[in-house]
């Protein structure tokens, strides 16, 4: 996943670049659409005759260039050095339609300052520097050569000529404003959704990593524990032999017994941690799933609240780490709930995703613990001086039903209980690497 992570970082650059571009483009075809309007809203009704051909040529050139956009963003990278280019040529467009229509004296030349401001969003200082002193050196040259407006003395233009330009500058600082807002609103909020999905995937990134360091200290703790455990077993053995008259002889059983249960349990952590890394996919219904996760659970406390349809479903997925996943979370809910309480274990299908929840009414969830809750060894069951567990349940369960496609949620408020829902596509689990590695269900007592 670190590889992953890297990619993901990497690339965050070159899709910023692609949205920019991509916004880019949808302004342009308005900036278009809002010149043709204005040319034919001025030689039609306000009686100043235009060059129409030429007019009707540039803009031709501009519709070319961004279906040409296009075409080049999707078949290459966008990079910086292309979003210039574009800018730039814009300029030049804007200067040609301006040329043709007054000049400096055309009030739409204040769309220069869109461009600028664009620039100052999604450029670096370099680019936009140079596209302020591009655009100040082809405004200038307009005073120089540009076509004189032709006004129609006989609609009584010449009386007002400030009145009208003034009333151009106020429609042309309308559009300027509508155009700069729409675009620099909609860009960031969409740089906004991409640095939210790129932190997500940093941190899923980094859970999996958390999951295999946790993997090979399980391994790594079985094989160094192993020759230890093995002594103290002989000791223990040889000390209950000597007690074998003395009333001590209770400690010392009870001694060789723990021993061997701590070697059980690290023998099933070594040869999990083994198994699990290249577990197959698997066809298996959703019944049988649920029974190989609630396995010597209290079944008088649990309440499966599924249909006959979803009951005889079948998925597609490394069952072991599913139903290690489901217990994790249904021991959770069953070690928060009063001794006699009761947990519900609801299934369904929801747009293509099985949306399986647990869900107790124990004491909940403060707004701080909710949100540490997942996180690896963060855990509250120990509060009351009993060690029930090393708080990766949740941690586990998550990171299985990432690696699947899928995500897990937690709704808890103090008081009122905890809600757990595991997600997992329905057709899509074939995103499941066989290289990835799971911990094992000992690893978690």
């Amino acid at each position: 996943m670190s590889s992953s992570r890297g990619g993901v970082t990497a690339s965050a650059p070159a899709s910023r670049h692609a949205i920019n571009f991509s916004w880019l483009v949808t302004l342009r075809w308005g900036a278009l659409a809002g010149q043709l309007v204005t040319i034919v809203a001025v030689d039609g009704l306000m009686g100043i005759h235009l060059p129409l051909t030429p007019l009707a040529c540039v803009l031709a050139l501009g519709a070319a260039s961004n279906a040409a956009c296009i075409v080049w963003r999707r078949r290459v990278a966008v990079q910086e050095w292309m979003l210039a280019a574009v800018m730039l040529f814009d300029v030049v467009w804007l200067t040609a339609v301006l040329y043709l229509t007054g000049g400096p004296f055309n009030p739409f030349s204040f769309l220069y300052l869109v461009n600028i401001a664009l620039a100052a969003v999604i450029l670096p200082p370099v680019w936009t520097w140079l596209l302020v002193g591009f655009s100040v050196a082809c405004f200038g040259g307009l005073f120089f050569a540009h076509v004189p407006l032709p006004i129609d003395h006989s609609m009584g233009h010449d009386d007002h000529p400030i009145s009208m330009h003034v009333q151009g500058m106020w429609v042309a600082f309308g559009v300027a404003a509508t155009f700069t807002v729409y675009f620099i609103q909609r860009v960031t909020r969409a740089l906004a959704r991409q640095d939210a999905e790129l932190a997500e995937a940093r941190a899923a990134a980094a859970r999996h990593e958390k999951l295999a360091s946790l993997a090979t200290l399980a391994a790594g703790a079985a094989h160094e524990l192993a020759t230890p455990l093995s002594t103290i077993a002989v000791v223990a053995k040889e000390l209950e032999g000597q007690l074998a008259d003395q009333p001590a002889i209770g400690d010392a059983r009870l001694i060789r017994h723990q021993v061997e249960r701590c070697r059980e349990i690290l023998a099933q952590m070594s040869t999990d941690a083994g198994e699990s890394a290249g577990e197959p996919l698997t066809t298996i219904s959703l019944a049988a799933l649920l029974d190989a996760a609630l396995v010597d659970l209290p079944a008088s406390r649990l309440r499966r609240a599924l249909t006959p349809d979803a009951l005889a479903s079948l998925l597609v997925v490394p069952p072991r780490a599913v139903s290690q996943a489901l217990r994790g979370v249904v021991k959770n809910a069953l070690q928060a709930s009063a001794p006699d309480g009761e947990v519900v274990v609801a299934a369904s299908l929801e747009e293509g995703r099985w949306r399986i929840q647990v869900r107790d009414r124990g004491p909940g969830m403060t707004p701080e613990v909710l949100a540490r809750a997942g996180e690896p060894f963060f855990t509250t069951k120990n509060d009351d001086g009993r060690d029930r567990g090393m708080g990766l349940g949740l941690f586990l369960a998550r990171a299985v039903a990432e690696r699947l496609g899928g995500d897990l949620a937690i709704e808890s408020a103090a008081g009122r209980g905890t809600d757990v829902a595991l997600t997992l596509p329905a057709d899509g689990l074939r995103r499941f690497a066989a290289g990835d590695v799971l911990l094992p269900e000992a690893a978690r007592r």
